[in-house]
């Protein structure tokens, strides 16, 4: 559970508003769960080690891969006991970690990231414009999430053409000269025949 245990309720009422929207925004890509509030719909882990995200995004797909998490924070919750309770386990598990954050929180959470080495993958601002909340992408990580398993041998394996094009010749075992043929003027057995006369 968050560090900040009880939000004042007007923060909270825009926390919950924003993971709603996020959830209506990312369900075209995603299987989204939700965590609003205190509410644990959908976890990450094992069953007694589930930790709760605000957002849990599945890939579409049949094998449904854990994508991302997304944590939303108000201005309250930008601290160091949140980055070291929630960001920095979000941040390890398999999928990546996008972290949302009010516009004016933006340093202070970039530091606290740094200080607590918290890698996110996708850094998002929010402020509100009357009754229209409105998000701005801040730093978007070029690193890959997911190392593929099978990265050294597919680098490893060049395609048909590549191959084709690239193929080198066996080494030749050196031929064993055939009994009775004259020998080459320049062998170790006539060389050492004139050195001897």
């Amino acid at each position: 559970m968050s560090p900040i245990l009880v939000r004042p309720v007007r923060e909270q009422l825009e926390h919950d508003r924003i993971i709603r929207l996020l959830q209506a925004k990312l369900r075209r890509k995603y299987d989204v769960g939700a965590n609003p509030g205190s509410e644990q719909n959908a976890g990450v882990g094992s069953s007694g080690a589930a930790i709760y995200p605000d957002l849990v995004l599945h890939s579409l797909e049949r094998g449904r891969r854990l994508e991302a998490v997304v944590e939303v924070e108000t201005g309250e919750s930008v601290n160091h006991l949140e980055a070291l309770a929630e960001w920095a386990h979000f941040a390890k598990l398999r999928g990546a970690f996008h972290l949302y954050v009010p516009a004016q929180m933006v340093d202070v959470a970039r530091r606290l990231c740094e200080d607590n080495q918290v890698t996110v993958h996708e850094f998002w601002s929010y402020h509100t414009f009357g009754d229209e909340i409105r998000f701005t992408l801040v730093h978007r990580s070029r690193e890959p999430v997911h190392a593929p398993r099978a990265s050294v041998k597919t680098a490893a394996r060049p395609t048909t053409r590549e191959a084709a094009s690239k193929r080198i010749p066996a080494p030749q075992r050196p031929r064993r000269p055939v009994k009775g043929a004259p020998r080459k003027a320049g062998s170790k057995k006539t060389v050492a025949k004139r050195k001897r006369n």
